[in-house]
């Protein structure tokens, strides 16, 4: 998380901005990301310039030779009108030569221009960009958190982003490979999709190619961080630029940002669309994505609203009748898999007990017509600031039968459940992933199966007793411990006895005085 003199040095430049004219929050946060990408492209250049001397493999260069003149290093000391002129005229053009002719990057990326008009601003800007620590993997994310934690919007209709270490232990825990084809039809800022690319860059380099830098974390200390090659993805890699990555969003900013965010990352042409994934148009546009099918959706969908129903899908009307959009989503997911595909997505905990028709019918469904793996319930206040709402995360594979399902309680996810979620010691994440991989269905029916514990298996036959309820509490067994208490007469004879000894020193006092 943002905090501190960090934090400060965020809130400053976005008074710049306000103070220099530019007043809509969409706008400020797009602007600082244009500025956030030239930065990391040339310090994305000069990293691969560095392993190209030490290992003498060649690399794609990001900069010509005459394109010098627009990178970070070389234009952010430059004076005022100089530095203004070189980002309007070559930086921002150059962002498309680097998207590529014909990608859909290039197409983001076309309308991109300078909205800033005052050249002591960008100045700041720029000043204060050169100071953040992007080098740290996660700071990227944490500066949208924090800037869209600005939107007055923000949280209204669900959309908020989702912490990173919470994107981290599901990516762990559904280990994906590189020959999948994974898509979030909710993308946001592309937070998922980045997160497992970098998993996959962890997962599929050769130990010897792992390198140490030493980076400026957030307190200002100088500590190591790997870098990993991903030298194993090559022989995919065609496949991880330009067809593993499919993202999803109907807020064209976040869809800009979002493609910014994965191209930064490594991807060089990711699939990003603006398309409300809920309506019938999209099905017509993207038929390969309804007829082929994902190996792998992560997703944490808008929770709150209504759509008009003339505007859904008739083919999730179909699987549930419903204008929740909590619940379509979770029908959308599983049109969109491909049979034996996976799923983790983040729901709001009414889906799970819901009494509605809409919401038994879609767990009906889930556990009928899928294999449910697993309920995990996370705790109310791992979306603050935005919210406070109570979540959990279904683990589902499409096709296949349902028997036994795995419950988990997240009580504690390594921050403070209030507003500043600041870091603690308490965290049940890493533990979360290690039982999830290991997990035993043999051990369901036996006494191993304690339900007093964080983890637990539940037959399907008690779950459709129970009208199909997924949520941990109705399974859950609690211990009580019996406590005994003094009587009233007795408390109320020991306040007399404290009460006199008050009185008596009060007495004392005054004859002091």
């Amino acid at each position: 998380m943002i905090t501190g003199e960090l934090k400060s040095k965020i809130d400053k430049l976005w008074e710049e901005f306000w103070t220099g004219g530019i007043t809509n929050p969409l706008t400020v946060i797009e602007q600082i990301t244009f500025l956030m990408y030239a930065r990391l492209l040339d310090m994305n250049e000069r990293r691969d310039e560095k392993k190209e001397q030490r290992s003498g493999q060649p690399f794609k260069h990001r900069f010509a030779p005459h394109q010098q003149s627009a990178r970070w290093e070389s234009f952010r000391h430059l004076p005022a009108e100089q530095m203004y002129k070189v980002v309007k005229d070559e930086v921002f053009p150059h962002f498309k030569d680097v998207a590529g002719e014909g990608s859909l990057f290039a197409e983001f990326m076309k309308d991109a221009q300078l909205m800033i008009q005052k050249p002591t601003l960008l100045v700041k800007a720029v000043n204060m960009l050169s100071e953040l620590p992007l080098q740290e993997s996660d700071m990227k994310g944490d500066l949208y958190e924090y800037l869209l934690s600005k939107l007055t919007t923000a949280g209204i209709s669900g959309q908020f982003r989702t912490p990173r270490h919470i994107i981290r232990a599901i990516v762990e825990m559904l280990d994906p490979e590189a020959t999948y084809r994974i898509a979030d039809p909710a993308c946001g800022t592309g937070g998922f999709l980045a997160t497992t690319y970098e998993y996959l860059l962890e997962k599929y380099s050769s130990p010897e190619t792992i390198t140490t830098e030493k980076v400026t974390n957030e307190k200002g200390e100088e500590v190591e961080q790997k870098i990993y090659s991903g030298d194993l993805l090559q022989e995919h890699r065609h496949h991880v630029d330009t067809d593993m990555f499919h993202g999803f969003d109907f807020d064209s900013t976040m869809l800009r940002i979002a493609a910014m965010n994965l191209v930064m990352h490594g991807i060089s042409q990711p699939d990003i669309h603006y398309q409300d994934t809920l309506s019938q148009r999209f099905s017509e546009r993207f038929p390969k994505a309804a007829k082929e099918g994902f190996d792998l959706i992560l997703a944490n969908p808008p929770f709150k609203g209504a759509l008009d129903e003339e505007d859904v899908d008739p083919v999730l009307l179909r699987t549930v009748k419903t204008k929740k959009t909590e619940l379509l989503f979770v029908a959308l997911i599983m049109k969109m898999l491909k049979v034996g595909g996976r799923s983790a997505t983040i729901v709001p905990d009414g889906v799970l007990f819901g009494s509605s028709r809409a919401h038994q019918e879609l767990r009906k469904h889930l556990v009928e017509d899928n294999q449910l793996e697993a309920v995990i319930s996370l705790p109310s206040g791992v979306f603050k600031p935005y919210a406070g709402v109570s979540t959990a995360i279904l683990f589902f594979t499409k096709g296949g039968t349902t028997d036994h399902v795995w419950f988990y309680e997240v009580e504690a996810d390594g921050r403070t459940l209030d507003d500043r979620r600041q870091e603690i010691r308490e965290n049940d994440l890493p533990d979360l992933v290690e039982q999830f991989r290991k997990r035993d269905k043999s051990a369901a029916d036996t006494d191993q199966n304690d339900r007093t514990s964080k983890s637990f298996w539940v037959s399907k036959e008690e779950i459709k007793k129970n009208k199909f309820d997924l949520s941990i509490s109705r399974y859950k067994e609690q211990i009580y411990e019996l406590e005994s208490f003094d009587s009233p007469k007795e408390i109320l004879h020991r306040l007399r006895e404290i009460e006199t000894e008050i009185t008596q020193d009060l007495e004392n006092l005054e004859a002091l005085l």
